[in-house]
């Protein structure tokens, strides 16, 4: 390593911090950022296995929801969206869109952040009323100028994806999409133009 990317900040508190230190801990976070796909990737490896009573796993229906948006001619970020739509699900086990959203937010369109933010109460429309829940729940956002999307989305890629014998593409297959879409941040609080600790 060399003697840059060993530095550390001297300070004890942020009140404490000065600009210099900063370049120090903006370099750290540069490769840290960069680094994110791999953490991506080994997420989403703790779905393997994970059946949760259904048919599949939790990782085969990440691979068949972004095969699917694949197969039907989507662009890399659709089909990212896709594939990461259930990543909440670890950890966010009564919120899981809410964390999937907040993890893709920086990288995505605000039409794909609202489909994967909402696609949990859209997905309702499936199976809530089997489970004493109102069916209609997504109705609240009728005339919304997302709700036909998001909509799409649970009919064409989440609600039928699902499939024992559907013959997904592998986790490699989609690592090179999930490099470029999370290759910069289209938003962030840590980068406006070219300032900010996630600038280049």
């Amino acid at each position: 390593m060399s003697e840059q990317s060993e530095a550390r900040a001297n300070f004890r508190s942020m009140t404490e911090s000065t600009a210099d230190d900063y370049v120090i801990i903006g370099d750290h976070f540069r490769k840290f950022s960069k680094e994110l796909p791999d953490r991506i990737m080994e997420h989403l490896k703790l779905l393997d296995g994970d059946f949760g009573g259904f048919p599949i796993d939790r990782l085969e229906h990440s691979l068949q929801s972004a095969t699917r948006a694949h197969r039907d001619g989507r662009d890399e970020e659709y089909v990212v969206m896709a594939l990461l739509h259930d990543i909440g699900d670890t950890l966010g086990t009564f919120n899981h869109a809410d964390l999937a959203a907040a993890i893709l937010q920086p990288f995505l369109s605000e039409e794909n952040y609202w489909i994967v933010k909402n696609h949990g109460i859209f997905q309702g429309y499936y199976f809530f009323h089997h489970i004493g829940l109102d069916q209609n729940l997504r109705d609240q956002f009728n005339g919304h100028p997302y709700f036909d999307a998001c909509a799409e989305f649970c009919e064409k890629y989440d609600q039928n994806a699902f499939d024992p014998d559907y013959e997904s593409e592998d986790l490699d297959f989609f690592e090179p999409m999930i490099r470029r879409v999370m290759a910069s941040p289209k938003k962030s609080i840590y980068k406006t133009g070219d300032q900010g600790i996630a600038a280049e």
